[in-house]
């Protein structure tokens, strides 16, 4: 189990071959490219969603953090769980399923800054930003990092998300 801390921000992105020319000028590391089905329930407060990754395992991410367009600061654990589809249906009969989101993620990294880009079945196309707030690292400072990176990727006032990809799926609760 992993806690954490980030400040993150999503925008849709209309050009993610151009995200990624971007990411290489900047120096970003790529790490890889998963398919991801994040599998969300309706808890009572935060959010959890079980995360299957293709290659890779399954995580359990619990988090919070405000909706709201900007840079926010996001709260989170991860926990490995071993039989995704037991512990799937666990939480499904215990809270209903809230939203199914598929998405073919690359991921890059540049200094604190994990840069996902994304490509979201049904809704499309998008870039999430997320500075991992650990020891020793300077929240002030990546919230200017993520400032410069909205300006090198050009991303408008009116692209970035104010939720998750939940919110912007049809619910789906059963």
């Amino acid at each position: 189990m992993t806690l954490g801390t980030n400040i993150e921000l999503k925008a849709r992105c209309g050009d993610l071959a151009r995200a990624e020319a971007v990411c290489r000028r900047l120096g970003a590391h790529f790490q890889w490219t998963r398919r991801q089905t994040d599998t969300y329930f309706a808890v009572p407060a935060g959010r959890l969603k079980l995360r299957v990754e293709e290659p890779g395992g399954a995580v359990l991410v619990e988090y919070h953090r405000p909706d709201q367009a900007g840079a926010r600061e996001s709260r989170y654990r991860l926990t490995p769980v071993e039989d995704p589809e037991t512990t799937e249906a666990e939480l499904a009969a215990r809270h209903g399923v809230l939203a199914r989101v598929a998405k073919t993620r690359s991921l890059y990294l540049l200094d604190n800054i994990r840069i996902h880009l994304d490509r979201v079945e049904g809704l499309g196309e998008f870039i999430e930003f997320e500075a991992v707030i650990g020891e020793g690292d300077d929240e002030a400072r990546s919230r200017e990092r993520l400032e410069r990176l909205i300006g090198e990727f050009a991303i408008a006032p009116g692209d970035i998300c104010p939720g998750s990809y939940a919110d912007m799926v049809p619910s789906q609760r059963g």
